[in-house]
């Protein structure tokens, strides 16, 4: 799909059925240097069940035009303008790292715009090793595979993945080598500079949902278990076993179920 926001194309995925302005709209977001391809299975389940769908690339992403955007915050607006874009008043919000400070900004600041929020791979602050940004700001695929290596967890590397022909290292892998050259640096920096996750999160009036991989080793359990606080009585948590980071492809039924049961 195609959409047209500040005078530049948006590319988005709609789960394989059109945007039907009498169902409910769902809005997947995707992580640092990843695309709208992170969420296939369970946004092709949800077309097909009841809902609109919209996984959109973010600016400088995937096939999406448009300059880099700098700050979460920034993205947080034109995520809004998205929606809007695409004719709807209202959205839930399916968010995966990067993608969940998005959300929960989003949701904190336009709070009439946003129903229902769950986050995944999420933590109070998520802070970047001066490694791995030194990595990434010099374009070195080191920092694309040092990411990977901390994405999944080790129950991956033997193999017997639920869907037949996914290679799921070379899946995240290749995806965040084919953004450009500064999408991943430009991407951590933003999530390290986001200071403000637990001022939202106190803002936020929706249902919210925070999923968590058990071996997830990119999002601290305890900042996971802070940001929840924070929420207060208007979050859930949901912790998938024998999944890492990228919990959606390692553990995609999982992950679809926890939201079917949050979503219902």
């Amino acid at each position: 799909m195609r959409l047209q926001v500040r005078g530049e194309e948006v590319r988005a995925t709609t789960g394989g059925r059109p945007l039907d302005p009498d169902k409910s709209l769902i809005v997947f977001l995707h992580g640092a240097s990843q695309d709208r391809t992170l969420w296939a299975l369970q946004q092709r389940y949800f077309s097909h069940h009841g809902w609109s769908v919209l996984a959109p690339d973010l600016p400088g992403h995937g096939h999406s035009g448009g300059k880099l955007l700098a700050t979460i915050g920034e993205m947080a607006l034109w995520v809004g303008e998205v929606i809007e874009s695409a004719g709807y008043t209202s959205a839930a919000i399916v968010g995966h790292s990067m993608g969940s400070l998005i959300g929960l900004e989003l949701a904190a600041t336009r709070q009439a715009l946003i129903s229902k929020l769950a986050l995944t791979g999420t933590t109070s602050a998520m802070r970047v090793h001066e490694t791995l940004q030194a990595s990434a700001d010099e374009n070195e695929r080191r920092a694309h595979e040092m990411i990977l290596g901390w994405s999944l967890s080790g129950r991956s590397g033997l193999g017997g993945h639920p869907t037949p022909g996914l290679w799921m290292q070379g899946h995240l892998l290749q995806t965040s080598l084919n953004a450009g050259d500064e999408v991943l640096a430009n991407d951590l920096r933003a999530c390290d500079r986001y200071e403000d996750a637990l001022d939202r999160a106190a803002a936020v009036e929706c249902p919210t949902l925070i999923i968590k991989g058990e071996e997830d080793r990119m999002a601290h359990p305890k900042g996971t278990l802070t940001l929840a606080d924070a929420l207060g009585d208007h979050a859930t948590i949901s912790e998938i076993s024998g999944a890492g980071h990228s919990m959606m492809i390692e553990r995609p039924d999982a992950v679809l179920d926890a939201l079917i049961e949050f979503l219902a």
